[in-house]
């Protein structure tokens, strides 16, 4: 206690080179005076008295003897070069190949995820590990395999997956040819129907019998529906036709068992009522039940369970991930239509998994058993997993066997007290026996994530003795004929002979890497033990010993690389062929030894030796600091007279002009040994373009007074680094002048300023409600004109603006802008005049849009008409008249006239006044004909907009608020801009929809219907306060512009149905359909009916 750590921060720091740099300064002024260089001089400007570092953890430079650093210490490392960690060496040769070989042949090969493929690698994995199925494939004819590319590279999928020295397998070939598209997901049952419709045709080609039928042999059952009169028991004449089936698909929604589903599946449906069958034999309709018989069970029952279902209230799909309970085996004797006195056993063989709670995403993976040795394993594309001999691991329950009672397994009690969770799968061993006082097993599973069960029956009863599999033979009865399939059968020669090739390329390969990472080590550790020998006698320990300066640069270059260069020491050579004092920091000093090594192995040079020091340098160097000294000190003394000088303090003697802003920053600068670039043009900014004195009101032309010394060396350092400048140093006296010229110029360009602000202010005097772009009251019978709104927004601008930023050139002349408001042909006005309103029993011009027109007063007129080149005589005058009703046939724009709160509540007499409507007269006229052409043309450029957003508001009440209605009628006019908040505002139960010009109201309201749940046929669509009827019609045919607001109510007159039957309809865009397998090999020559539908509700 009490005792301090010593401190080590400053153990390694380099020290202060204040005493190293006065000592040098010492040297080099005796080296001077004697006119000679002694050795003692040498050893101590290039600092070889210095001793030999030992232990430090950085290379100091201003040690030639410290070979510290170089490399790192006994256990450490470096990112790069030749001290890299081994393992980091061994990852720069790339991926090691035999990382992939495959633990042993009895662990299966998986298959690579080319993006979204894990769908088929999965139900290939299924596939490939049926013996009977695999070994069909491999029997069929080469000649047919040539001619079938899909059923090829299958037979060769297949081939390596059995015999090949890799892990896993890639799978791009077989998926290139049935064209798939890598990067979409897909159902994994849609592709096992389409696989298995695609290989029938294929092997039907083949001559071999167990080949050509292996499919139809091993998953095609048959099933019929049976429609069963209740009066007559007679059954209808499609109840007799049986139809095949590869799959069974089972309900899970509100079920937990496979016997539940399958219950469900196989459950009688009673025809009552409006839904009554006719009979043919009682002539009437009658009262029946339906159902589905299982005529025929295959040898391999696959089960698919339908977790997808259709929400039609959100128009979405949705997962099911109830816990979903199967059994090890399963006895399907009882669930035929004609009852077997044989039981029908079927173990379970594979479980396709589907991870993640998304319909159209997530993740499949397989756990599938292998026959050969009882083991389950996990197929997560190239990753295999062993699972024991449970299909969801070995972490299960296994409870006491009962044996005088037969219990029947219920999942909803029994699998809380015997089941383990293990991820998201659950599962368990539970008891069922068959017999009474018998001890029987029965493995119970449960899973959330289980999409397919594969079972397979059982050809042999467990009885103690050795099974056909354990003998290493089995065989399997299949529609009366028996298959054999011995464990290890050998591959066809013709695709034994690929396999073997790809294992002998693999093979090298692996030897190829070994040899290459074997090699790439062993060079590593000689080059690290010849650098550790050679820096180990690199130090010279005594001055007497002859040594040889190596620059620092190669010598970290030699020892941090694998392959070093030649020797380079240029960079430490000065032009006279020796070693300069100047480069002493970037060399080290080693021993004859060392360099003798280094030299005969990487050659180079030139040889610099103890002897090679330049005395020619170290005389320069000496004078070039006598002269800094000097330097140094004449501008200490300087720099006192030039602080007085920007002080204002009166100095004596001559005094000359020089840039305050110049001399400010020569104060600034510190530690100055020498001139440099920065002592140039010190009178540079107060020189005119005439060789004058700049006029001091110029911008950056700010000078001052400075002493005739002071001046001199100012004068005096330019000059030494540009002696060429003479503008840049030009003298300017006290009594010197400003230039006349300039003074002229820069007081006009001062007047100008002053005369602009005048003529500013002045029209801002002028013209002040037009200027403050206030809106005043307008009377009838009183003379306006028209200018356009752009022009006087650019004139507000202008004469608003307090700098230089806007020009009045940017404004045309009045005279211009009347001509551009005249057609060519018909001398008439181009644009509609401004439309008005009763505001407070006054009348007021609506707000212009930045292309339209503004009134203005006639003394605004002609005072604008002085100012900026107009002629009172060429203009566009207006007169507001009061007509009765609202006509048709005004002039000027005739839309809806906005009534204001104070006119509904106005006098009687007022509301005479106020219903009668203002309009605007102008002469010349507006030309009806090219203003409508115009608008027209316009109209048509809006309505042909495509991707644009609208927004769609869903009303619950009989009217919408307010500001719906408000918001979806002023979004009306096409050319009427909305702010960025208006643009952005949300309204309650909206959606903004994507849509075109061309987009159908049948389509709009389609999307509504996805969005809202509101049947199409129930919606009133709105715009405003106007109908938006039939469906036929586009968006542009009635004015829906991008932005616009709708509102739609739900009428409830129709009943909410299904949107998946619409979602085939021809009018719906095509691009929301889902593609599904359409444009791959597997949909080729198969109608889509054909398709099975792996979600259905």
């Amino acid at each position: 206690m009490g005792n301090h750590r010593p401190t080590t921060r400053s153990k390694n720091k380099r020290t202060r080179t204040d005493d190293n740099a006065e000592a040098a300064s010492e040297i080099f002024r005796k080296i001077l005076s004697n006119g000679e260089v002694t050795e003692d001089d040498v050893n101590q400007l290039y600092m070889i008295w210095k001793p030999v570092c030992q232990g430090c953890r950085v290379n100091t430079k201003d040690n030639p003897n410290c070979l510290c650093g170089l490399i790192p210490p006994p256990n450490g490392s470096r990112k790069s070069g030749l001290w890299q960690k081994t393992s980091e060496i061994v990852n720069s040769l790339g991926p090691d190949p035999s990382n992939d070989l495959r633990a042993s042949c009895n662990t299966p090969a998986g298959l690579t995820n080319l993006g979204a493929t894990c769908y088929a690698n999965s139900i290939l994995q299924c596939l490939y590990m049926n013996k009977s199925f695999r070994e069909g494939v491999f029997s069929v004819e080469p000649e047919v395999l040539s001619g079938e590319p899909v059923l090829n590279n299958l037979a060769r999928l297949f081939a390596q997956l059995h015999s090949s020295k890799v892990a896993f397998v890639d799978s791009a070939p077989f998926i290139q040819t049935l064209e798939l598209d890598n990067g979409v997901q897909q159902d994994s049952h849609e592709f096992l129907t389409l696989l298995f419709s695609l290989l029938e045709r294929c092997l039907s080609q083949s001559k071999v019998p167990k080949a050509r039928t292996i499919v139809q042999d091993l998953f095609r059952g048959g099933v019929s529906q049976v429609t069963r009169c209740s009066r007559c028991g007679n059954e209808s004449e499609a109840s007799s036709k049986i139809e095949d089936f590869y799959e069974l698909e089972l309900n899970v929604k509100g079920l937990k068992s496979l016997d539940e589903s399958l219950d469900d599946y196989l459950s009688i449906e009673e025809l009552q009522g409006d839904n009554q069958y006719y009979c043919e034999v009682c002539a009437a309709r009658v009262d029946a039940t339906r159902s589905i018989k299982l005529r025929s069970l295959p040898a391999v029952v696959n089960f698919q369970l339908k977790r997808c279902v259709f929400l039609p209230n959100t128009t979405t799909k949705k997962k099911i991930t109830s816990p979903f309970c199967f059994p090890g085996e399963l006895n399907l004797a009882r669930r035929l239509s004609e009852t077997s006195q044989l039981d029908l056993i079927y173990d379970l063989a594979a479980v396709l998994i589907h991870k993640g709670s998304a319909v159209n995403s997530g993740h499949y993976t397989a756990h599938i058993k292998d026959d050969n040795t009882g083991e389950w394993w996990e197929f997560d594309d190239e990753h295999v997993s062993n699972l024991g001999r449970q299909p969801f691991g070995s972490t299960v329950s296994i409870p006491a066997a009962k044996t005088a009672q037969n219990e029947h397994v219920d999942c909803s009690s029994s699998v809380k007290q015997d089941v383990l969770v293990e991820r998201n799968h659950v599962n368990g061993n539970l008891m069922q026996s068959s017999e009474p006082n018998s001890v029987n097993h029965v493995q119970t599973f449960s899973s959330s994530d289980a999409y397919m069960l594969m079972y397979v029956r059982r050809h042999s009863k467990i009885d103690g003795k050795k099974t056909a599999a354990q003998c290493g033979e089995h065989k399997m009865e299949i529609d009366g004929c028996l298959i054999s399939q011995e464990i290890d059968s050998p591959l066809p020669s013709h695709l034994l002979k690929d396999v073997e090739t790809m294992n002998s390329v693999y093979l090298n390969s692996c030897q190829q890497y070994k040899s290459k990472k074997e090699s790439e080590l062993s060079c590593i550790m000689k080059r690290r033990q010849e650098v550790r020998s050679i820096l180990s006698e690199a130090p010279v320990l005594s001055l007497e010993k002859p040594f040889f300066w190596i620059s620092t640069e190669w010598l970290r270059q030699w020892a941090d690389s694998v392959t070093p260069p030649t020797i380079d020491n240029t960079s430490i050579q000065c032009s006279h062929g020796k070693v300069p004092v100047s480069k002493s920091n970037h060399m080290k000093r080693i021993s004859a030894e060392a360099w003798t090594k280094l030299y005969s192995k990487y050659d180079g040079g030139p040889t610099l030796a103890k002897g090679d020091y330049c005395t020619d340098c170290i005389f320069d160097m000496a004078r070039n600091m006598v002269r800094a000294n000097i330097y140094r000190d004449q501008r200490s003394l300087m720099k006192e007279l030039a602080e007085a000088a920007l002080a204002g303090e009166c100095l004596d003697g001559n005094l000359y002009y020089i840039s305050k802003s110049w001399l400010q920053q020569w104060l600034r600068r510190k530690n100055i040994d020498l001139p440099c670039d920065a002592d140039s043009g010190p009178t540079a900014s107060i020189r005119c373009q005439h060789g004058e004195l700049m006029p001091e009101i110029a911008p950056g032309a700010k000078r001052v007074l400075v002493p005739e010394s002071l001046w001199s060396f100012i004068y005096q350092t330019a000059m030494t680094v540009k002696p060429d400048d003479s503008v840049g140093c030009s003298t300017f006296p006290a009594d010197s002048e400003p230039c006349p010229l300039c003074s002229v110029q820069l007081t006009e360009a001062a007047f100008s300023e002053d005369n602009l602000r005048e003529f500013k202010l002045k029209q801002r005097q002028n013209h002040e409600k037009l200027a403050s772009n206030k809106n005043t009251a307008l009377y009838p019978d009183t003379k306006y004109y028209l200018l356009p709104s752009s022009w006087l927004s650019k004139w507000r601008s202008y004469i608003n603006a307090s700098g230089k930023n806007i020009s009045a050139a940017e404004l045309d002349t009045l005279n211009t802008v009347v001509d551009m408001l005249l057609c060519e042909k018909h001398c008439k006005l181009l644009e509609r005049p401004p439309e008005l309103l009763w505001k407070r029993e006054l009348i007021f011009q609506k707000p212009a849009a930045t292309d339209g027109l503004t009134l203005v007063l006639e003394d605004d007129w002609r005072l604008l008409c002085e100012e900026w080149g107009g002629t009172e005589s060429k203009c566009i005058s207006a007169r507001i008249e009061l007509e009765d009703g609202v006509g048709d046939n005004m002039i000027g724009s005739q839309k809806e006239m906005p009534i204001s709160e104070e006119h509904i509540n106005a006098s009687d007499d007022v509301n005479v006044k106020l219903s009668r409507k203002p309009i605007i007269k102008t002469s010349p006229e507006v030309c009806e004909e090219c203003v409508g052409e115009r608008e027209s043309s316009e109209l048509m450029k809006k309505l042909s907009y495509t991707n644009e957003d609208i927004c769609v508001c869903l009303i619950r009440g009989k009217e919408p608020p307010k500001s719906i209605l408000e918001a979806s009628a002023s979004i009306s006019d096409p050319s009427r801009r909305t702010s960025k908040r208006s643009r952005k505002a949300t309204y309650g139960n909206s959606v903004n929809l994507n849509v075109s010009g061309s987009t159908s109201i049948y389509q709009l309201k389609m999307m509504i219907w996805e969005s809202f749940g509101v049947v199409k046929e129930n919606q009133i669509l709105h715009k405003g306060s106007k109908i938006i009827d039939g469906e036929i019609a586009c968006l542009a045919d009635v004015n829906v512009f991008p932005g616009d607001i709708l509102w739609v109510t739900d009428s409830k007159i129709h009943e909410n149905r299904d949107i998946a039957d619409e979602l085939s309809d021809p009018n719906l865009d095509a691009q929301k359909a889902e593609e599904g397998f359409r444009g791959t090999l597997l949909a080729s020559n198969i109608s889509s009916q054909a398709m099975p539908e792996a979600c259905l509700n």
